[in-house]
Formats: C-alpha cells, structure tokens, sequence
C-alpha cells in the first residue's frame, strides 16, 4: 500500500505542474480575451481566475482536450459574457491608464504616444461600434489571432458562420475607420 501512496502523490504533483504550465503559457492570453469584452483590467484578471478555478474543479477532464488554447479561451469567453450579461453595461472604451499600460512606449516620444493612444482609441471605438456577433469574432481573429475553426469552437456556430461574420466585420470597419479619418 505505500506504493499506492506515493504514486498517488506523484499523480497529484504531476496534475500541480500541468495546472502551473498551463497559467504560465495562457495566461496572458486569457486576459486579453477578457480585457477585449469586459474593459476592465479588475474585472478581466476576476474572470481569468475564475477560469482556472474551473479548470482546477475540472482537472481530471485535462488530458481529454484536444487543444487546450481554445479550450481555456472558451471557458473565459463563456465567463466575460456571463459578467455582461449580469451587469447589462456597454464596456468603456477610453481608459487612458489602460491604453497607457497596452501601449508600447519604448523610444516613442511624448507626442508619438499620445498619437498612439488616440490612434488605439479610435479603433477600439470602432470596434465597439460594431454589431455583437461581428465584434466578438472579430476580436477573436485580429486580437487574439484564432483561426476559423477555433473561433467556431469558441462561440458554438458554424465555421462558414464564422467567416461570413468576419468578413461584414472587416467590412464595417473599414467604413467606420474611414469615417473616423474623414472626420479629422
């Protein structure tokens, strides 16, 4: 029976490190997700651990997922979209500290960032202009770079639903990027 014990141990020890890896690898990528819906960097990092949580509840179903990125991105998805529709507000889109924080600033002079800022501004302004199915599969493809397949997977529709989604999306906005240009 000791055996038993130790092999126990080293199962558990071994499901630790696979949790810890996949924290470490998606992360980041988890809190973009729900950045881009929720626009809130409390309330994206609330929805990140509450997704690992569930992949803790959940963890004897780990080594049954295929691909664990869409996997992890699905389950955070299902978790902002949840926290919007409780809270029924439109997200913010000009919180200078958080474009601040996502904005590169390395050798870019003062002027150089707030042109950036305003730039990111009016893009995510545009984004956010957009109907709720464009918006969502278009931040899925441009912002966090899934495929067709795995934005279907993400969202439960069709892959020919997602690309024809993308495709009025880019659509939209190039219009009301070039409505926000014609305005300057």
């Amino acid at each position: 029976m000791p055996n038993s014990a130790a092999n126990e141990r080293l199962q558990t020890q071994a499901e630790e490190d696979a949790l810890a890896a996949l924290v470490t690898e998606y992360a980041s990528t988890l809190y973009r997700v729900a950045f881009s819906v929720l626009r809130n960097a409390a309330d994206a990092e609330d929805a990140v651990q509450e997704a690992f949580l569930r992949v803790l509840r959940h963890r004897g179903t780990l080594a049954e997922v295929r691909d664990r990125r869409v996997w992890l991105i699905r389950i955070v998805w299902n978790i902002v979209l949840d926290r919007k529709r409780r809270a029924k507000t439109r997200p913010e889109t000009d919180d200078v500290a958080e474009l601040a924080r996502v904005l590169p600033s390395n050798g870019l002079s003062a002027e150089q960032i707030a042109a950036a800022a305003q730039h990111h501004s009016h893009v995510l302004g545009c984004v956010e202009q957009l109907p709720a199915k464009e918006r969502e599969v278009l931040l899925l493809s441009a912002f966090e770079e899934l495929s067709s397949v795995e934005i279907a997977t993400v969202l439960g529709i069709t892959e020919s639903s997602v690309r024809s989604r993308l495709f009025r999306a880019r659509n939209l906005m190039a219009g009301l990027l070039n409505h926000v240009r014609s305005q300057r």
